[in-house]
């Protein structure tokens, strides 16, 4: 009898195909991520040891997929993710990807500065990734007020430094093992205890 692992392992495959399959026809990710593909879901999986999937998550700037999807996917039914992505061709097969592999996502085919004021005013989010998205000090304050407290943010980038974001401080950083130049950096809400 195949148990949770299996069943993800088994969707991260499908993923995968999807993506080589789609990819060959139109371009979803960058030459280098299809070259190194099984290296960048690695780093997904790598990645989910050290966040807490579970409730709410958007994932900006989710191009391919990658990480939301292999985060969708390892996190369950533990955890909604809201895929945003503004260009046509890629949210199109983030339908199809979230459709094939049954997952918990709802796909935002446009920009995040549309989506966020038609979300639902109650909903908030316990965590918030983004891969190689430029300057998260600019697009983060938009979503900002949607966090959780005790939330976090997860940036997958090339270099270990980050902006400072007012309202959010830096949790911890890691070296991911794809290699020297990658890096997944976790902030989260600033809290300040009040005594009376």
């Amino acid at each position: 009898m195949a148990g949770p692992m299996d069943d993800k392992a088994a969707k991260l495959e499908l993923y995968e195909n999807l993506l080589r399959r789609w990819g060959a026809k139109i371009n979803l990710i960058g030459p280098e991520a299809t070259r190194n593909l099984k290296d960048h879901l690695g780093e997904a999986v790598e990645a989910a040891t050290y966040l807490e999937l579970r409730g709410n998550a958007l994932d900006f700037g989710s191009g391919g997929g990658l990480p939301g999807i292999p985060l969708a996917i390892l996190g369950g039914s533990e955890i909604q993710f809201h895929l945003v992505e503004a260009e046509q061709k890629k949210w199109v097969f983030l339908k199809a990807a979230v459709r094939e592999c049954g997952l918990n996502c709802i796909v935002h085919g446009d920009r995040l500065s549309r989506v966020v004021p038609l979300l639902d005013a109650s909903l908030r989010f316990d965590l918030i990734t983004s891969r190689a998205v430029g300057h998260p000090e600019k697009w983060l304050p938009e979503i900002l007020p949607r966090l959780n407290p005790g939330g976090k943010v997860a940036l997958f980038q090339s270099n270990s430094g980050v902006p400072a974001v007012p309202g959010l401080i830096r949790s911890s950083t890691h070296r991911l093992a794809r290699g020297d130049r990658n890096y997944l950096v976790v902030l989260e809400v600033f809290h300040v205890e009040q005594h009376g």
